[in-house]
């Protein structure tokens, strides 16, 4: 990559990030402003924002269960939001355009459907990065929008297909029986590469492999990044590979932002245009909202999933593409829907990050649109009986749990927002429940302050959790003790501020327990001879 791109995105993306925002914004706004002094993209960028896509999709196939996709608010419920949307958004179009709005009033409907099928879509890259960014991509809401953006993903590669006249090659289906047949030999070739440069290796030749024999065979090759994913998803190191590629990923993803922004020359009637459209970007959310309610999802799995799901996707400028080289559509929309795009990144990106705190102060209203059943994991909590609760179970918190539960029995309840996870530990014989420590109406359910619970322990990822849910135990009458855990020193004084009695900061703590360890377990006699005393 240039090294003027570089210079470009560091500094925009650190100032976005100074302000609050995700620094995927300051890339897109790197891309206008080089754009702007002339500076084009070349064939390398374009290169690695396709290889950072590509490796998005296959991390998000590292995760996915197809029985999430089978879930009638995932299939369902993006056929019909895609539906209404095309319809709302046509109409509203076509009555633009009938007023001789610039741009507008010289399209047919057919062309204006079209537009409004654009912008049906909702960036996948956009989602994943800010639940990656959160920490959520395991919990309800995530799954349910993760799973809609690849329903969306499928309507796409049949719309390439026919607005391509490019038919799927009779190897399709022979490509795909064949994945079946080679996966078991694909995930014991999983199993040999150790933990090192192999594995990360194999990651990389896995989805350029996808990629590479999908588009031997006429099918997208995204997707086939997708699906060679999720052929080694359960497999026990696919949240390891995921792990590996995530630097790879996000370097390259900054290549596609970028690539977004530096392809783009705005006129004044483009940036109006985008701007109307991007207004009116709300019109989704709500959809969504009121869809997903309809599933008996809460009121709050649906607002954050629909948050997620709000903006427009660069997929829309693919479409706007085939409908400039069919002859469609002029090719200003393709920069009217690039900069609507990025003005939905811009608008989304706050209100994803302050999510939590909408519900809270939205949760009342939002309550009204939730249907009086309940899917299984959204049911309520039962604690009864627990004094200890260890809330967020991942490798700490399952340690914490076991240790709590040996010295005081089985007073000790487990919670966490990952399905997955809370169906792992009660196989184990764990006494663990499905809530999130972020939600506001967790803490409603659990009633802190009328429960027996007398020490909550928090591991979570991120600290600003923590202190939510700090301050939500201490303003429901809460009166035990609170001790979280942290990664780094500085996060600590937030969660004093909030109220913790005591805060375990890993990085350090890790290196006086594997001391004690060493002292309490190496053989005496041993250390002596070895000149050492203790």
């Amino acid at each position: 990559m240039d090294p003027v791109l570089i210079v470009a995105a560091f500094v925009l993306g650190s100032m976005a990030s100074r302000m609050g925002l995700p620094p995927l914004v300051g890339y897109l706004v790197a891309g206008f402003v080089l754009n702007g002094f002339g500076i084009e993209a070349g064939a390398h960028l374009q290169t690695i924002a396709d290889a950072g896509v590509t490796l998005l999709l296959f991390t998000i196939g590292l995760k996915l269960k197809l029985k999430d996709l089978a879930s009638p608010e995932v299939w369902v419920g993006a056929t019909v939001h895609m539906l209404c949307t095309v319809a709302l958004f046509g109409a509203g179009l076509g009555l633009l355009g009938l007023a001789g709005m610039a741009l507008l009033s010289g399209l047919t409907w057919a062309h204006r459907l079209l537009i409004a099928f654009a912008l049906s879509f909702s960036s996948t890259v956009f989602a994943v990065k800010v639940f990656e960014a959160k920490k959520e991509m395991a919990s309800r809401h995530a799954v349910t929008a993760i799973g809609i953006l690849i329903m969306q993903d499928i309507v796409a590669v049949v719309f390439l297909a026919v607005s391509s006249g490019k038919v799927p090659s009779p190897w399709a289906i022979a490509l795909i029986t064949g994945l079946f047949v080679v996966r078991p030999l694909l995930l014991r070739f999983m199993s040999r590469c150790g933990h090192g440069e192999l594995l990360m290796l194999f990651g990389i030749l896995m989805p350029a492999a996808g990629y590479g024999g999908f588009e031997l065979v006429g099918l997208k090759g995204d997707l086939g990044a997708l699906v060679f994913g999720m052929l080694v998803a359960t497999h026990p190191k696919a949240h390891e590979l995921a792990a590996a590629l995530l630097g790879f990923k996000d370097l390259f993803l900054v290549g596609f932002f970028l690539s977004i922004g530096i392809s783009s020359s705005p006129t004044l009637a483009a940036v109006g245009v985008a701007l109307l459209l991007a207004l009116v970007m709300p019109v989704k959310a709500v959809l969504f909202v009121g869809i997903l309610t309809r599933f008996k999802l809460r009121a709050r799995t649906a607002l954050l999933a629909s948050l997620s799901l709000a903006n427009y996707s660069e997929f829309g400028l693919i479409v706007g593409t085939i409908g400039v080289a069919q002859g469609w559509l002029d090719k200003s929309w393709l920069v009217v829907l690039a900069i609507a795009l990025s003005f939905t990144f811009i608008l989304a990106a706050p209100a994803n990050a302050m999510a939590h705190g909408l519900y809270a102060r939205w949760s009342t209203g939002l309550k009204r649109f939730e249907s009086r059943t309940r899917l299984p994991d959204e049911a309520p909590l039962n604690v009864d009986g627990a004094t200890i609760a260890v809330i967020g179970l991942g490798g700490l918190g399952t340690a914490a749990y076991d240790e709590m539960r040996r010295r005081h029995g089985d007073v000790v309840v487990g919670i966490d927002f990952s399905r997955q996870t809370v169906q792992s530990h009660l196989q184990h014989g764990r006494r663990v429940a499905l809530g999130d420590a972020s939600d506001s109406d967790f803490w409603e359910r659990i009633n802190p302050s009328a429960a027996e619970i007398r020490m909550v322990m928090l591991t979570l990822p991120d600290a600003k959790a923590s202190a939510f849910a700090i301050r939500q135990l201490k303003a429901r009458g809460y009166g035990g003790q609170i001790a979280a855990s942290v990664r780094f020193e500085d996060e600590v004084a937030e969660l004093k501020s909030a109220g913790i009695d005591a805060a375990y900061v890993m990085y350090q703590e890790a290196g006086v327990g594997f001391a004690d360890y060493v002292c309490k377990h190496m053989d005496h006699c041993q250390l002596q001879e070895s000149g050492l005393t203790f």
